[in-house]
C-alpha cells in the first residue's frame, strides 16, 4: 500500500515502514510502561524529610499532522506513543497519501475491535490546510512532520491556545568521510543514505563532505554504483528506485541541480530509467551523483528531498565541522572514520539532535532514542522515552516521608509575624546546608539550634506570664 501511493519500491517500504514500526511496538511492549511509571528523585538536602517523584498522566487528546514520505509509519509512530500513554490522538495525513492513509486506518480500527478498546481512540482524518489548522486549536498537544513554513503556521496557531508542540521539520543531513575509511564499504553506505525512497528522507543525507585524500576514489565508488541504479515503476518490474511522490517535485530537483552547474559543479554520474510511460515521466528522477559542490549553490543549502548526491572537498576535521554547522538545518549526521574516537569527536561538535558513528540513520532502529533536531528542523522529541513522555503531563509531586515524630512545620523564627532575628536565623540555615566547608556549616548549625532554643524558651516566659 505505502509503495502504490508514494511511489517507493518494495524493499524501501519495508525496510523504512515495516521494519521501524514493528520496532518501536516491540519496544514499547518490552520497556514503555516501565518509563510511565512514576519516577523517585533526590529531594535535596533542605527537604530530606519529603519525598519526591515525577507522574505522567496522560494529556487528553493529541493531534498529528503528518508527513506522505512514509505515510504507514508516519501514521503509526505517533498514534503507538499517544494510545499507549493513555491518549486518544486525531491524525490528519497528507492531501499526497490520504488513499493509503485510509486503509492503514482499517488496521488500527481492527486492533482496537480486537483488544476491546473505545472505537473512537483514534481517528485519521483527511483534507488540506484548513483541516490541519482546525485540528491545532481543538487538541491538547499537537505532532507536526513536515516543512519549516508549514511548521511556522502551525506554531502560530498552536499560540492562540497554549499548547505544547512538537516539530520535525526536515534537515540537511551532513555525511563527513574522512580519509581513513574503507571506500568500497563507505560508498555503498553512502548511496543507500541518499536514494533510500528516492531520496525523500527528513533524515537523508545530502551534503557529502570528503576528505580530498580520498576524494577520487570514493567518487568512483559512488559513480560506479549510481550507474548501476535503475528507477521505474515499483509494481512493473525490479527497479532499485521508485519515484518521486510529489507532482512538480522533479522539476524543483532539476532546477537544484541548474543552479549547482551554473556556479562550477559537474555532473559525472546518474543512473537509468526503466520502462516509464509519457505520463509518469515526470514523477522520477534519475540518481545523480555532483562533484565540485560548494556552498554558494542552493542544492548545499535548501533541503532537495530527492536522490542527488552533491560532494565537495574537506582536508581537516576542522574544516569538515564547519562545513558540516554552516546549513540552517540541523536534524542529523553521519560520520565516518577508521578511528571510531576521531568520529565520535567531529560529530560531538556538529549542531544537530541525530548523530551516526561509521553507520547512517541507524539511530532510528534504536527506538528507545528520541528523535529531533536543532535550528531550522525544528524542536522537541518523538521517539524514545523523551517521545513517549512528551505524550504526557509530566506532573511534580512532593510528600512527607513517614518518619515518627516528623512533619512539616514552619520553624518558629519565620512563622508570621516573624521574629526580629528571622533573617539571622535563615542567614544562618542556608549556611548550615550548603557551607562550602565543614566548620562553617557546624558553627552555622549550632547558631540555628541558638536562635530556636532562644525562641522556645521567649515562646514559654510568655506563656508563664499569661
Amino acid at each position: 500500500m505505502s509503495s502504490r501511493d508514494t511511489g517507493k519500491t518494495m524493499v524501501d517500504a519495508s525496510l523504512g515502514e515495516i521494519m521501524t514500526t514493528c520496532e518501536k511496538i516491540t519496544w514499547l511492549l518490552a520497556e514503555g510502561e516501565r518509563w510511565l511509571k512514576p519516577e523517585y528523585r533526590c529531594s535535596g538536602r533542605s527537604m530530606l524529610h519529603k519525598k519526591s517523584k515525577v507522574e505522567f498522566h496522560p494529556l487528553g487528546v493529541i493531534g498529528a499532522i503528518v508527513s506522505w514520505n512514509y505515510p504507514f509509519h508516519n501514521i503509526f509512530n505517533p498514534m503507538l506513543a499517544a494510545v499507549f500513554s493513555g491518549n486518544g490522538i486525531v491524525i490528519k495525513v497528507s492531501e499526497h497519501a490520504s488513499w493509503s492513509g485510509c486503509f492503514y486506518f482499517r488496521i488500527i480500527q481492527a486492533a482496537l475491535a480486537a483488544v476491546g478498546a473505545p472505537d473512537n481512540l483514534v481517528h485519521v482524518i483527511t483534507g488540506f490546510a484548513e483541516t490541519g489548522e482546525a485540528l491545532v486549536s481543538s487538541v491538547d498537544k499537537i505532532i507536526f512532520v513536515g516543512s519549516p513554513g508549514v511548521g511556522k503556521m502551525i506554531m502560530k496557531t498552536a499560540a492562540e491556545t497554549l499548547i505544547p508542540v512538537t516539530l520535525e521539520l526536515g534537515g540537511k543531513d551532513a555525511f563527513i568521510v574522512c580519509e581513513d575509511v574503507d571506500v568500497p564499504h563507505v560508498a555503498q553506505i553512502a548511496v543507500r543514505a541518499a536514494l533510500q525512497s528516492s531520496g525523500q528522507n527528513c533524515a537523508g543525507a545530502e551534503r557529502f563532505y570528503v576528505h580530498r585524500d580520498v576524494y577520487s576514489s570514493f567518487v568512483a565508488e559512488v559513480v560506479k554504483i549510481v550507474k548501476s541504479v535503475c528507477a521505474g515503476p515499483p509494481h512493473a518490474g525490479r527497479y532499485d528506485m521508485g519515484a518521486i511522490c510529489m507532482q512538480g517535485h522533479a522539476e524543483r530537483l532539476q532546477n537544484l541541480v541548474n543552479d549547482a552547474l551554473d556556479k562550477g559543479a559537474e555532473i559525472v554520474g546518474r543512473g537509468s530509467f526503466g520502462n516509464l510511460g509519457e505520463d509518469a515521466v515526470d514523477q522520477f528522477f534519475p540518481p545523480t551523483v555532483i562533484v565540485n559542490a560548494d556552498h554558494s549553490m542552493k542544492l548545499m543549502q535548501e533541503e532537495a528531498f530527492g536522490p542527488i548526491m552533491p560532494i565537495m572537498k574537506f582536508s581537516s576535521d576542522e574544516e569538515a565541522i564547519m562545513l558540516a554547522n554552516d546549513s540552517n538545518y540541523g536534524l542529523g549526521c553521519a560520520v565516518f572514520s577508521g578511528n571510531q574516537h576521531r568520529a565520535r569527536e567531529i560529530a560531538s561538535k556538529i549542531d544537530c539532535g541525530v548523530a551516526a558513528i561509521n553507520d547512517f540513520a541507524s539511530n532510528y532502529m534504536c527506538q528507545s532514542l528520541p528523535f529531533g533536531g536543532v535550528k531550522h528542523s525544528g524542536f522537541g522529541r518523538f521517539a524514545g522515552i523523551e517521545g513517549l513522555r512528551a505524550c504526557c503531563l509530566v506532573k511534580s509531586v512532593v510528600e512527607d516521608r513517614w518518619w515518627p515524630y516528623i512533619k512539616t512545620k514552619i520553624p518558629k523564627p519565620i512563622q508570621y509575624p516573624v521574629a526580629e532575628n528571622c533573617f539571622e536565623f535563615q542567614e544562618s540555615l542556608v549556611e548550615t546546608l550548603y557551607g562550602l566547608n565543614i566548620w562553617d556549616r557546624l558553627r552555622a548549625l549550632v547558631n540555628v539550634l541558638k536562635i530556636l532554643s532562644d525562641q522556645n524558651s521567649s515562646a514559654s516566659g510568655a506563656r508563664r506570664n499569661q
